[in-house]
């Protein structure tokens, strides 16, 4: 080929890079405008509707008497998960225990409180004395060192607290367990090969494991429980729920005072949601 013919071809023009289209979903913006507006309705049809009674709602949410509540619905919360989720572990590694007496004893507990209703077993706790006026101890199957009333020893708050830790025990019994048999055997092995203790096994190297695994739904139990201590309200404690409706049916504001107790329940659950994502990255900072 000549230089004359190469200068006749016409120039190759630069090739442009291929150009990013982003692609269109404009029903995705149709379902983002219509849930825009459904948002706007609600939050109109709360705040113009004055059968709301927001006044009111701002008047009694600080009350005294209801933080007071607050305070014993928060106290019943910690007092059923410490002692539920204690007596839950103890059943999880009776549970995962080779011995079958051990085994089937935790089972049956599991089995037992998971079947009966909450309300069942507090009103149980809070009427034990008509099947056993006194209490005794003492040698079992002997002499009786002192015996004190039923009443006496098992009053409503007590009740109340027995019922929701031996309740919340069958399911953090499960959680245990399910976060205990998550950890790799092979861990259990390698542990076992270097001589380590079995105490210092479990508390070192499965455990923080298996929290991985045990917060999450611990944390959903525990969100659980703050709004499950207004089933005691049968048991005339002073709790959030039962107070709020001490007050409205005196006043007669019905649906404010339980806008009360949703705004205060919500406080609670956020509070405990936020406690929650904190320790769930705590424990997955060693995960991939």
């Amino acid at each position: 080929m000549t230089l004359s013919e190469v200068s006749a071809q016409p120039l190759l023009r630069e090739e442009r890079p291929p150009e990013v289209v982003t692609a269109r979903h404009p029903l995705r913006w149709v379902a983002v405008a219509g849930v825009l507006v459904l948002l706007a309705m609600a939050a109109s049809a709360l705040i113009t509707n004055p059968a709301w009674e927001w006044e009111i709602v701002g008047q009694y949410l600080f009350a005294p008497s209801v933080v007071r509540s607050v305070v014993i619905t928060l106290e019943l919360t910690v007092m059923g998960i410490v002692l539920g989720f204690a007596l839950g572990t103890l059943l999880a590694l009776m549970r995962l225990s080779p011995n079958r007496l051990l085994s089937s004893v935790a089972w049956g507990y599991v089995w037992l409180f998971r079947s009966v209703p909450l309300i069942l077993q507090l009103l149980f706790w809070y009427n034990l004395a008509l099947l056993y006026p006194r209490l005794s101890f003492g040698v079992p199957f002997g002499p009786a060192f002192f015996d004190i009333g039923t009443m006496d020893l098992i009053g409503p708050l007590t009740a109340a607290v027995l019922g929701l830790a031996l309740h919340q025990a069958a399911y953090a019994a499960e959680i245990v367990r399910g976060g205990l048999l998550s950890v790799d055997h092979g861990q259990r092995e390698a542990a076992a090969a270097l001589g380590i203790p079995r105490t210092r096994r479990l508390l070192c190297i499965i455990l923080p494991q298996a929290m991985r695994t045990i917060v999450p739904n611990a944390g959903n139990e525990i969100i659980g429980l703050v709004k499950g201590t207004s089933v005691v309200y049968i048991m005339a404690l002073p709790e959030l729920f039962y107070q709020v409706q001490v007050i409205y049916n005196r006043n007669g504001r019905v649906m404010a005072l339980l806008l009360v107790a949703a705004v205060w329940y919500l406080i609670l659950t956020t509070a405990l949601s936020i406690v929650q994502y904190y320790v769930e990255r705590h424990y997955g900072r060693g995960r991939a």
